[in-house]
């Protein structure tokens, strides 16, 4: 039986039988034009900056709102663009898709594999979608998509996006993200989503000019002037557009990038509550903070707040044992041996110690925390495409120590995260794209080579001028990662992990870590079952002694012949052992 569903929104074109309620909040502007199909017509101010219309409309109609001043704009709160983000907004009848798979209800967190993936480098959502029977045979359980909401150009990152309601046409139709969104329940695949609630981008932000209370005179980000989380309306506006996602897409969650430019740390656990409280389907709720704060995070109770934190600690920690590099936040990272150690036992590295990069404390207590808490991974669309090369950690890292990492990635009872076309061992890069107007593209270039003139490698500034142009075609062309090859190593990983680890993830907890030597160690966690899972990790080229010799069953050895060592005491150079010891 197909399902349709729909989200109302208390702003925005709301389609009400045979006519269309037209709504925004615009204190900024004395009164507004509805412009609709090329006719105007008044619109009705009301309180609070509010203006609304009722007019005969059908869906597919073109329309924006114009200001005293003959600026004209499209609808902050678009369903959907007609072109780009300067040009009209469509009227959508959410209602007019037929969901094939609308009873699914989701999956536990516990048992979330993610793929992060960029959806134009995917061929937008009817690529994504012929792909999903390949991730689903993978062993991958959630599919994370780079921000949708529309942006200025062909192709873009996503994080300048200034329509947070308007999937970019350039990845396809409301209706296209939809099918693609089903098709993945059919499969028992997640769909999640990176939202950006933190900032709009540098073009077609026309908020600015018609809202400007939604932003402070009194506080800027790297970005621009902060957004006023304090107004009603503000928290409103984005409070609904998570609601959206969720219940007019049927994303199974979101992941919301750094929500520490956010300035009322409050919105983020009054959303959580909002967005909890909306259904009775398994949604899962994702920061990403860089000052790894772990109040925002539920514990085992299952009470209001976020399921997990993408987690960089563990990232920076495998990065430099794997390449050596020690530049900029790499630099809190010394000894990185003793401090994975600490991310294995107690998720965060940084629990409130003065960073040296940024001269602050950082963190906040973790130990407490179950390990579905943290996200980690060895690459992802910021760690690979923040380099001024975008190279890979199959540019960087030897093969067997990656291949090494990659099983305490895929066993350890954390959530993992794969980034599209490591599955294969991609050698593509992935770069920063944009493809903003002339004048912004030349700033965008010159500042992204600015960026990279206190690194070693980049102090000639001849070598700066090599720096892919964000804004040049060919960057976004060489960003596409190969998507076929050999997965065998990944597949026979998350087959281990679906029948050994995840059964034991519910009431997991660290039984303890021990390092081995430089770039060794070995972990333990006390699962569920009462069984222990030990990893044991050499990322190096010694051949450290194991404090007691490996004893239980094998699950992954990589290469063969490494559990054998290991039984006797010895794990071999750029080598990966994982066992269960049985419970006592």
């Amino acid at each position: 039986m197909t399902e349709r569903f729909a989200h109302p929104l208390p702003f925005g074109a709301e389609l009400l039988g045979n006519l269309a309620r037209f709504r925004i909040w615009a204190p900024s502007a004395k009164h507004l034009v509805l412009e609709l199909d090329g006719v105007d017509h008044a619109m009705t101010t009301l309180q609070d900056g509010w203006h609304e219309a009722a007019v005969v409309a059908e869906p597919g109609a073109r329309y924006r709102y114009r200001m005293p001043d003959g600026m004209a704009f499209p609808d902050p709160a678009s369903r959907a663009q007609a072109g780009d983000v300067h040009d009209p907004s469509l009227l959508v009848d959410p209602r007019s898709f037929e969901w094939k798979h609308g009873g699914w209800k989701g999956r536990p967190w516990h048992e979330a594999v993610v793929y992060e993936l960029h959806p134009g480098a995917f061929g937008g959502f009817d690529g994504i979608r012929a792909e999903l029977p390949r991730l689903a045979a993978l062993g991958v359980t959630a599919v994370e998509l780079m921000p949708i909401a529309d942006f200025p150009g062909a192709h873009n990152w996503g994080y300048d996006g200034v329509l947070p309601y308007a999937p970019d046409a350039a990845y396809g139709t409301p209706d296209q993200l939809k099918a693609m969104i089903d098709a993945a329940h059919g499969l028992g695949l997640m769909v999640m989503l990176d939202v950006v609630y933190n900032h709009f981008g540098p073009d077609g932000a026309y908020i600015h000019a018609f809202a400007k209370p939604f932003f402070r005179d009194d506080k800027h980000t790297p970005w621009g002037a902060a957004i006023d989380f304090c107004r009603p309306e503000v928290r409103q506006y984005f409070e609904q557009n998570a609601l959206y996602w969720l219940h007019e897409y049927r994303f199974d969650g979101l992941r919301f990038d750094a929500v520490h430019a956010i300035d009322d740390p409050g919105f983020l656990d009054e959303m959580a509550a909002v967005l909890r409280s909306s259904t009775d389907r398994e949604i899962h709720l994702v920061l990403e903070h860089e000052g790894n704060a772990a109040r925002h995070l539920r514990a085992n109770s299952g009470g209001p707040g976020f399921d997990a934190q993408w987690t960089d600690d563990v990232h920076h920690c495998l990065h430099v044992l794997l390449t050596g590099e020690s530049e900029g936040y790499y630099e809190d990272f010394d000894d990185p041996i003793h401090r994975l150690a600490r991310a294995m036992a107690e998720g965060f590295v940084y629990q409130g110690e003065v960073s040296k990069h940024s001269g602050k404390p950082r963190g906040e207590p973790s130990a407490h925390l179950p390990t579905t808490a943290f996200v980690i991974c060895l690459q992802n669309h910021d760690q690979i495409g923040n380099r001024a090369m975008g190279e890979r950690l199959t540019q960087l890292a030897e093969p067997g120590a990656l291949r090494a990492a990659t099983v305490l990635l895929l066993l350890s009872p954390f959530v993992p995260m794969l980034f599209m076309g490591e599955e294969v061992a991609s050698t593509a890069p992935f770069l920063f794209f944009t493809a903003h107007n002339d004048e912004l593209a030349e700033l965008v270039r010159e500042g992204r080579r600015a960026e990279f003139k206190h690194f070693a490698a980049f102090q000639d500034p001849e070598r700066r001028e090599k720096i892919p142009d964000p804004n040049a075609p060919a960057t976004f062309r060489a960003s596409v990662p190969e998507l076929t090859g050999d997965s065998s190593f990944i597949t026979k990983l998350l087959a281990v992990r679906a029948a050994s680890v995840v059964p034991g993830i519910p009431g997991c907890r660290s039984a303890g870590v021990t390092v081995l030597g430089h770039a060794a160690l070995v972990a333990r966690w006390r699962l569920g079952t009462g069984a222990t899972l030990a990893i044991a990790i050499n990322l190096g080229d010694e051949k450290p002694t194991l404090p007691m010799a490996a004893a239980g069953d094998t699950i992954f050895e990589s290469p063969i012949g490494a559990w054998d060592a290991a039984m006797y005491g010895t794990l071999l150079e750029r080598s990966a052992v994982a066992w269960i010891e049985p419970s006592l």
